[in-house]
């Protein structure tokens, strides 16, 4: 949770970062090592999130919530999905675990129903874990090849990190 008097924004805050995903051949040595694509990922998204571009469309977005409606938002962002191949959200979750009924809550993950877009990872943490949803369009991907290249780059990144 935001602690009171904080600096930090509060609420429901869209932006969009429009990131090319480039096509990885298995002979192109640049993306061989899983870390490399991951830093050279992560540099692309630094370098994007701090252009003069998420802001003005995180600007955008208010004035139309102000001068429109949410109803008016809600459409743009569908349509800005709707042409986009790949969505990735992240959503900060609890600190502390939840109990429902009594019930303490071992995990929970988010993910978005509906969206146009044929791949989407879900980002989510909940007390001190992070989860990922990834949903894809049915035959979008082979999932057991997915599991296994997944689980192979993970074994990676944390065998070089």
């Amino acid at each position: 949770m935001v602690q009171p008097n904080s600096k930090s924004p509060w609420g429901n805050h869209f932006a969009f970062l429009h990131v090319p995903i480039p096509k990885v051949k298995p002979s192109d040595s640049q993306f061989s090592n899983p870390l490399k694509f991951v830093l050279k990922a992560h540099e692309v998204i630094k370098r994007k999130r701090s252009s003069f571009g998420g802001v003005l469309m995180g600007k955008l977005l208010q004035i139309m919530m102000k001068c429109r409606d949410a109803e008016a938002v809600a459409k743009h962002i569908s349509r800005t999905s709707r042409n986009s191949s790949t969505v990735i959200s992240n959503v900060i979750g609890p600190v502390e675990k939840l109990s429902l009924g009594n019930h303490p809550t071992r995990g929970m993950y988010f993910t978005a129903a509906g969206t146009p877009a044929s791949l989407g990872v879900m980002i989510f943490s909940y007390a001190g874990n992070l989860r990922v949803a990834v949903r894809a369009e049915q035959g979008f991907i082979n999932s057991e090849l997915y599991t296994c290249s997944l689980l192979d780059a993970f074994d990676m990144i944390l065998h070089d990190a």
